[in-house]
Formats: structure tokens, C-alpha cells, sequence
């Protein structure tokens, strides 16, 4: 075996009087690409047949289905221009400027934090209430960032009306495109603001993934430097901003309307009991997630 520019190869063959070179099939190249991202990814399977898939202009399906497909040389010099970029630290997304969301795709910044499938448990029952609430229904998405949850209510209800918020003006401008890609910006207003500060309005439904994360942790973990700290740090305990969308929340949600918010593994506790104090005459609960983990607070006003 052989490389050059990086990639593996199967060695070299004449043809005629050429001397060629013939690359690993896809499934071995998926192995040595899997291998190269180890080092960079915690999804390093996923995000090699999400990236071969790129260069081949497939596809994740495609690629699994295609064990034999090669490498063209422009797909090889794509590839390896993709690679150089994830050892230099970027993440996959940004690099690919897009990622998937429930079943939509987001563009995506390096100013905008990178969609979770954690986040989608907080999409399912957000659509699973408004599927059973009144029609016209007006929802609030505080620190939009991508527009993932926004835009990924309103393609599923189509009534559904809007106000996505962020302090972010950056964050508001891709939220803004990935509605106008999605072609649900007519029922989604944008709004540069300090959470719901000042907002008189009543929404039938809020929604919120916020930064949770404590500030000392975040210092130690791997997306510290790579995805926008104002969207990741939480404050001293992680509950900043939580705290603040709660105290604000009863003069904001409508009677028998549906609060819903992200948080870190190890909030639970402590974001039941913030609620139950602005919130006395409900009964929130947390959800755990698919690890089984605390994810989501849910508060109903009565």
C-alpha cells in the first residue's frame, strides 16, 4: 500500500504505457477516514459517511450501499482539503457549512452552535402538544441560534406562528436564511434581544436551549474554543440564564400554555425546584433522554 496527499492506496498499475494509481474502495476508505477523525470527532463513524457522502455528492444511504465506489481525482483532492481542515480543529459541520436537524438540513456559521439530536427530544414534545392544542397557535424560541428548533416547528405546523429570539445578531441572520431555505419565513418573525427582556407579548408555547453549561467545566471540554462560548456558557452553577427566562416565563406563557426547556445532565434537581418557585401551580418534570439522562424541563401553567 502506498499514499499520497494523505489518502490511502492500493498501489501503482500500468495501463498502456501510463502509470496509474488505483485507491482503496469505499469501504476501506470510510476505515482509514473513521480512523482520521477519532481524533477530532466523538461520532467518528457518522461523521466519515456524512463527509464521504459530501464528496461524493450522496447520500449517507448511498455510501453504505456502495462499498466499491472510487475516489475520482477531484473527489480525492475535496477530500483531503475537507481532512486538512477537521486536523486543524474545525468541526465537521462548520466545515461543511450545513448539518442535519430532525429531518431538515441547517446551514450553519462558526458564530452558531451545532445542532443535537439530544435537542430533537425537546422538538417531539414540543409538536406533540401543539398537535393537540388549539389551531393559530403563537410560539416563542428563545436563543434561536440556527433556527433549528423555530424553523423545525413551523415545517411541521404549518399554522403555527413565531418570534425567534437571540442576543446574536449573527445567530438572527442564519436563523433568518435557514427559514427562507426551509421556506417558512413568512411565519417567523426575528428578534435581536436579551432573552425576553421587555417582550409584553403572551405565547401559547416557549421554547429554549440556552447555555448551560457551568463556566469552569466548559474551560475542560473538547467544544470549548471550537463552538461559540456565548451560546455554551452557563454562568458559575450553568443556570444564568435558565434562571432568568423562568423569572420572566409566568408573565410571558398564556394560562395552559407549554414551557420547555434544555438542560444540562446533572440540572435536574435544581431546575424543578427554580420552577416550582415561579411556577406554584403547576407541576413540572423533567425528561431524560435517550441515555437516560436529565434533558428537558416541562412546565404546563394551569
Amino acid at each position: 500500500m502506498t499514499k499520497r496527499n494523505g489518502l490511502p492506496r492500493l498501489g501503482w498499475r500500468v495501463e498502456g504505457d501510463v502509470l496509474k494509481t488505483e485507491l482503496f474502495p469505499l469501504v476501506d476508505l470510510q476505515r482509514y477516514v473513521c480512523q482520521q477523525l477519532s481524533l477530532v470527532s466523538e461520532t467518528p463513524i457518522l461523521d466519515a459517511q456524512v463527509l464521504l457522502g459530501r464528496v461524493f455528492e450522496k447520500s449517507r444511504a448511498w455510501v453504505l450501499a456502495h462499498p466499491e465506489a472510487i475516489l475520482s481525482p477531484v473527489q480525492e483532492a475535496s477530500l483531503q482539503a475537507y481532512l486538512d481542515q477537521l486536523r486543524s480543529g474545525i468541526p465537521l459541520p462548520y466545515v461543511l457549512g450545513e448539518w442535519e436537524f430532525y429531518d431538515l438540513t441547517f446551514s450553519l456559521t462558526s458564530q452558531v452552535l451545532i445542532p443535537r439530536p439530544e435537542t430533537e427530544l425537546l422538538v417531539d414534545q414540543a409538536l406533540k402538544w401543539l398537535a393537540s392544542a388549539r389551531p393559530n397557535r403563537l410560539a416563542c424560541d428563545v436563543g434561536t441560534g440556527s433556527g433549528c428548533i423555530a424553523v423545525t416547528l413551523a415545517a411541521h405546523q404549518p399554522d403555527l406562528h413565531l418570534l425567534a429570539i437571540d442576543i446574536s445578531l449573527p445567530a438572527l441572520q442564519t436563523a433568518a436564511a435557514n427559514a427562507e431555505r426551509h421556506k417558512v419565513s413568512s411565519q417567523i418573525d426575528f428578534l435581536q434581544n436579551d432573552l425576553t427582556k421587555g417582550i409584553g407579548g403572551h405565547f401559547d408555547l416557549i421554547c429554549a436551549n440556552l447555555p448551560y453549561i457551568p463556566s469552569a467545566r466548559l474551560r475542560s471540554l473538547p467544544v470549548y474554543g471550537r463552538e461559540p462560548g456565548l451560546a455554551l456558557d452557563g454562568g458559575p452553577d450553568g443556570l444564568d440564564l435558565i434562571r432568568r427566562l423562568l423569572s420572566h416565563a409566568p408573565g410571558n406563557l398564556t394560562p395552559g400554555g407549554l414551557l420547555l426547556m434544555e438542560i444540562e445532565a446533572t440540572q435536574g434537581e435544581a431546575v424543578l425546584e427554580l420552577a416550582r418557585q415561579t411556577f406554584p401551580n403547576s407541576r413540572p418534570m423533567v425528561l431524560t433522554d435517550l441515555a437516560g439522562m436529565d434533558r428537558l424541563l416541562v412546565v404546563e401553567d394551569e
